[in-house]
């Protein structure tokens, strides 16, 4: 299903791309600016993986530094989040663009840093700050690999036995994309303890992970010495804001800007909402995110970002990098933002 839908997408995508519509609707569609969601940045590996379903969150540093040409070659300012509110307040229509990186993975110091600072161009890395502890629970990630290990998964969902096969690489697929998404249905306390339950069936080392994919604390302080690293905060342990209650979630906030203060000697005024799409992330925690002070809070809403939202600066929308989509006819369409309209239907603000 999940590939059907890409493919579907992909098809839609050129078809937008190669009439050339994107250009026509672009004076309406393209806003002041765009801001990139991304997560890692690093080499394809050697062996092709036929099961890969988190292949989404990652780009390659080429792709990454060819999406940097195209952007400057376009002519759009490539701005820290400080200057591009700024310029929002203000009524300026000249356009940027502003690269934020989720979830602080090592990839983005050793592959993603070293571009932007030949460049001398800002980026932005939101950090959930059990992750740099080691205690953080990348669960995708470990669902990922247990079912890359087992040719048939067992698990209680709703208090019955569920069976899915995952011996081939379209079972496992199908298995991951199934499981996946009932994990993102339920609530955060149910989805942990039905991935510790399965990694610690399969052998899977979820703080091991961890350890090994994220940067520790003297790794991002050493990024936020650079006054061209905005380092956000992204709640303390990577939880979906909506699923919780209110002193929860205000905890998750605050209590994430509070530890990266203390590690860094200065409070993060930007924050990234987990997951952010409607589902995780609403008008509630909009109202949340600018009681705990932050400047801006981004979602994974798509669209651009236009005049209106600096009413809005708690529900920025932002646009995917995705390992699916490395092509520069497909960041062109996003510059132009003909996609996002299509998918919003022109309208340029959802903060419901």
């Amino acid at each position: 299903m999940a590939k059907m839908k890409t493919a579907m997408m992909k098809a839609a995508m050129s078809g937008l791309y190669h009439t050339g519509a994107h250009r026509i609707l672009a004076p309406f569609t393209q806003g002041v600016g765009l801001l990139f969601t991304l997560h890692h940045v690093r080499p394809e590996p050697e062996q092709p993986r036929a099961f890969a379903p988190n292949r989404i969150l990652e780009v390659t540093p080429d792709f990454l530094d060819a999406v940097l040409d195209q952007v400057q070659e376009a002519g759009l300012d490539v701005l820290s989040l400080d200057e591009a509110i700024q310029r929002l307040k203000g009524g300026d229509d000249r356009r940027f663009v502003c690269f934020t990186f989720d979830d602080g993975y090592r990839d983005n110091l050793e592959c993603a840093y070293p571009l932007f600072k030949r460049r001398s161009l800002p980026l932005t890395i939101y950090v959930p700050t059990d992750y740099p502890d080691g205690s953080g629970e990348l669960w995708w990630l470990a669902l990922e690999d247990v079912i890359a290990r087992a040719d048939e998964i067992e698990l209680c969902r709703n208090g019955t036995l569920w069976r899915l096969d995952t011996a081939t690489a379209a079972e496992k697929t199908r298995a991951f994309d199934e499981i996946y998404w009932w994990l993102r249905s339920v609530d955060e306390a149910t989805q942990r303890r039905v991935v510790r339950v399965l990694a610690d069936r399969y052998d899977v080392d979820m703080a091991g992970d961890c350890r090994k994919l994220v940067m520790g604390w003297d790794e991002v302080r050493t990024l936020a010495a650079d006054p061209l690293v905005t380092i956000g905060a992204h709640t303390k342990g990577h939880f979906a804001i909506s699923k919780l209650s209110e002193e929860r979630a205000r905890d998750e906030m605050t209590g994430g800007a509070d530890r990266l203060e203390w590690e860094l000697g200065r409070r993060p005024l930007h924050f990234s909402f987990p997951y952010g799409d409607p589902g995780s992330a609403g008008p509630r925690d909009f109202a949340l995110a600018r009681q705990a002070g932050f400047k801006t809070a981004v979602t994974t809403r798509k669209g651009m970002v236009f005049g209106d939202h600096r009413r809005y600066l708690t529900a920025l929308p932002r646009v995917s990098l995705n390992g699916e989509y490395q092509s520069l006819n497909y960041t062109a369409l996003y510059l132009s933002g003909a996609p996002f309209a299509l998918w919003n239907r022109f309208q340029h603000v959802n903060a419901a």
